[in-house]
């Protein structure tokens, strides 16, 4: 049986360095195609809809519970500091619609008044979502 000799054996070799560029560049590319959701981290007890719908191109969720409670990025936020909240998202994340997840029990103005402060913070397209039937 030959032996082989060390130069043979470095000819033999296998060169995976154009293998590992192209797993980085995929890794890459992956990492800056991904669009992270920002949910509101509590869930509600949604209103029942016939004609909902689903909208996924947002990536901000703001929840309203029952008791008045605003939840935002998965931390309670009061109304007025709703808009800085949002601004602070979409610096992170930009985006032109944001759902609120409002519960049904909870009170129209306190809504109100979170859209008020979402359209102050640059967002126009607000959705409300709810359960379908």
């Amino acid at each position: 049986m030959a032996r082989k000799t060390r130069r043979e054996a470095e000819e033999a070799a296998i060169d995976l360095t154009p293998m590992l560029d192209v797993v980085f560049i995929m890794l890459i590319f992956f990492i800056v195609t991904t669009s992270f959701v920002k949910e509101a981290g509590i869930d509600v007890n949604r209103p029942k809809a016939a004609q909902a719908t689903k909208k996924p191109s947002a990536t901000i969720f703001v929840a309203i519970r029952a008791n008045g409670e605003i939840w935002l990025d998965k931390r309670a936020v009061d109304v007025e500091r709703v808009g800085a909240t949002i601004e602070k998202l979409l610096a992170e994340s930009p985006t032109d619609t944001v759902i609120i997840q409002a519960d049904k029990e909870a009170k129209h103005g306190v809504v109100v008044s979170v859209m008020d402060q979402i359209k102050l913070a640059g967002i126009d397209k607000i959705s409300i979502a709810a359960s379908e039937n």
